[in-house]
């Protein structure tokens, strides 16, 4: 008895929980769509909104208007305006709904759909600001523009997203290409905690005693010790035409970490029609994004033709061309000037993008070319370029994405 009634409360109980847990589903995919579709109160839902739901709505609808597509004598309008305050407001209760990576979309569709890049220009405007990478781009987009006032805190705002790329990518960076850097420096006397076992195998294969079922090895190779000496040349050279904001930024904090180990030289170079050398300011990547000019031509010639000028040890040189490809120059003589510098050694690398985007719109005929040529352009996340870096640094094949 006691068992049948345990059993019979049991499965009651179960069964109104389920019930429950069910409609409460039900009810929050209803609250989901409605958040999702805007509109007039409930929307075809039967659901209305109140407290934070409907100051999550308002929020959407300031952006996003109040629907997918424009009803009959009404168009579809946002309502954030062109006013200041009432864009930090907004600024502000987007923070207090929505996770981080919510909020960076949403302020990139602000500045995009709305207009809002010229408000960036002020500087209460700038506080409200969620940063991230595509805020620095928009930034630097308006460097020129921005009035004094401002540019402290610009500055302070691109620091903070410099700071945090550079915790999130330095460490690796250093580990991989430090690893590379030794690799490279192979010496045919090492010590015995320096013997590249597999390497020494490997040349050694001829010497294999069946009976003893062992390899004698005549040649050891080691790994080369690490130094103070400068051991490899890497020279980034970064088109900083306006689609390429993502990339100018991430080429910035590497070139601010690869400057700061001591057996590179590093040299970052950025161009649109004209060249700039960036490489004194390499100690703070702040500045070298303040010394770039987003926007403008693209002249990949010309930066190739002053990078090529600079080389001192072609053998020892990587070139990482971090660019679409869309030529304003010559083109032949882009494709000459990259041969050129295979043939006397040094180890060319094209990037499309660097960043987190995927592969951008880019030339592909130039990029067919450059294949041709042995320098295959890819587009690279920031969490792949050390590796690339390093494969780079070691003459080894590079990790090219399956999508490249």
């Amino acid at each position: 008895m006691t068992g049948r009634t345990t059993g019979q409360t049991t499965g009651h109980t179960t069964g109104r929980t389920t019930g429950h847990v069910v409609a409460d589903a039900a009810e929050e995919r209803l609250r989901r769509w409605r958040l999702v579709l805007g509109g007039d109160p409930a929307d075809g839902t039967g659901h209305a909104l109140s407290g934070r739901d409907a100051a999550m709505d308002g929020a959407l609808t300031a952006l996003y208007g109040k629907g997918d597509t424009p009803r009959a004598g009404r168009e579809r309008a946002a309502g954030l305006g062109a006013s200041a305050p009432a864009v930090a407001r907004w600024l502000g209760d987007i923070r207090t709904y929505f996770p981080s990576s919510v909020v960076q979309v949403m302020q990139r569709d602000a500045i995009d759909r709305l207009g809002l890049a010229t408000l960036l220009l002020e500087p209460e405007m700038l506080e409200a600001v969620e940063p991230d990478v595509h805020l620095v781009g928009t930034l630097l987009s308006l460097n020129k523009a921005m009035p004094e006032t401002t540019k402290e805190t610009a500055r302070a705002v691109v620091r903070k997203v410099v700071e945090d790329l550079e915790q999130r990518l330095a460490t690796r960076t250093r580990a991989a290409l430090t690893g590379a850097l030794d690799r490279s420096a192979r010496t045919g006397r090492p010590r015995h905690h320096d013997i590249d076992w597999n390497r020494t195998i490997a040349a050694n294969l001829k010497h294999y005693l069946p009976e003893h079922r062992t390899v004698v090895p005549e040649r050891l190779v080691g790994y080369g010790r690490a130094s103070r000496s400068v051991k490899k040349e890497v020279v980034l050279c970064v088109d900083q035409s306006g689609s390429m904001a993502a990339s100018v930024v991430y080429a910035s904090v590497f070139g601010a970490v690869l400057a700061s180990m001591r057996s590179l030289e590093t040299r970052l170079v950025v161009f649109d029609t004209a060249v700039v050398d960036l490489t004194d300011q390499l100690d703070d990547p702040v500045d070298v994004l303040f010394g770039t000019r987003l926007g403008g031509g693209t002249d990949i010639n010309r930066a190739l033709a002053y990078c090529q000028s600079r080389i001192t040890r072609p053998a020892e040189t990587v070139v990482v061309l971090i660019s679409d490809l869309y030529e304003g120059g010559i083109r032949d003589e882009m494709l000459k000037r990259v041969a050129a510098m295979r043939a006397a050694g040094v180890r060319f690398v094209t990037l499309l993008a660097l960043s987190d985007e995927g592969t951008p719109a880019y030339d592909r005929e130039h990029a067919a070319a450059l294949a041709a040529l042995g320098a295959p352009a890819f587009a690279c996340t920031p969490g792949l370029f050390p590796e690339v870096m390093a494969a780079a640094i070691e003459r080894r094949p590079l990790p090219i994405p399956d999508a490249g």
